[in-house]
This record gives structure tokens, C-alpha cells and sequence, in this order.
């Protein structure tokens, strides 16, 4: 079972910090270089919806696998899975502002045809992702050296 939950838990973790680092490094930039707003932002609206809903399952699988490994361990939980959690705490409530917050913010301006208040979301959005993305590769670090 723990092979299972730690399986689930770093294909969770893969997606997440892996879409990010494909949204921010490649898709991100070559839309804005190659689309004007009133076809970037929709696109990217639409493209981040689908994203943010993947990660919301996600979530729900790293956070029940880490937390059933935490149930497993008892009271011997190491130092480096407090500071996972403590960062996925972090890297969560900035995905929920991202998601409650900016896009909405973003779909609302793109349904209106606003695009300075579409791009304004979207600026924050990528931000926020690339805060997001950081706090990931620290959490990966401190799960790998600190073990």
C-alpha cells in the first residue's frame, strides 16, 4: 500500500508542477508572441479552465496521499514531509486564489471582451503560477534531500 500511495502521490505532484512548468515556460510565451488578445486570452482562458480543473483532482490526490502516509508513519513523521506539506499548504491556497480570484476575474473580462482587464487577470495568473512553480521545486528538493 505505501508503493501505491507514493505512486499516486508523485503522478499527482508530476502533473501539477509539470503543467505548470508547461504553461509558463512554453505555452504561455508563444501564445502571447503569435495571438493578439482577442484570440490569446480567450484561448488561454479556456485552456486554463481545463488545467485548474485537472489540478483540482490532483489535489485531491496528493492531499489524500500524503495525508494517508502521514496516518501510516503516526507520531515519527519525518522533518522534510512537515516542510511538504507546509509548502503544498502554501502552493494551495495560492491555486485557489489563482482559480477564485484571477480567472474568474479572466472569463468574466474575456465574456465581455475586455482585454485589458483579461490581460490584467492573466498577468496575475502567471505570477501567481510562477510562485506556484518555485514553491514546487522546493518541495521536490526537500523531498528528495531530505530523505
Amino acid at each position: 500500500m505505501n508503493r501505491v500511495l507514493v505512486l499516486i502521490h508523485l503522478v499527482a505532484v508530476i502533473v501539477w508542477i509539470g503543467g505548470m512548468f508547461f504553461a509558463h515556460v512554453c505555452l504561455r510565451p508563444v501564445a502571447a508572441a503569435q495571438l493578439q488578445p482577442p484570440q490569446r486570452l480567450p484561448f488561454l482562458a479556456a485552456v486554463l479552465g481545463r488545467f485548474f480543473t485537472v489540478i483540482g483532482w490532483a489535489l485531491l490526490l496528493l492531499w489524500g496521499s500524503g495525508l494517508a502516509r502521514f496516518s501510516q508513519v503516526g507520531a515519527a513523521i519525518p522533518w522534510n514531509w512537515h516542510a511538504m506539506a507546509s509548502i503544498a499548504t502554501a502552493m494551495t491556497i495560492i491555486f485557489g486564489l489563482i482559480v477564485l480570484r484571477f480567472h474568474s476575474r479572466m472569463q468574466l473580462a474575456v465574456a465581455e471582451q475586455n482585454w485589458p482587464a483579461a490581460g490584467a487577470a492573466m498577468n496575475a495568473i502567471r505570477k501567481l503560477v510562477l510562485a506556484n512553480l518555485v514553491l514546487g521545486f522546493v518541495a521536490v528538493a526537500v523531498a528528495i534531500l531530505g530523505s
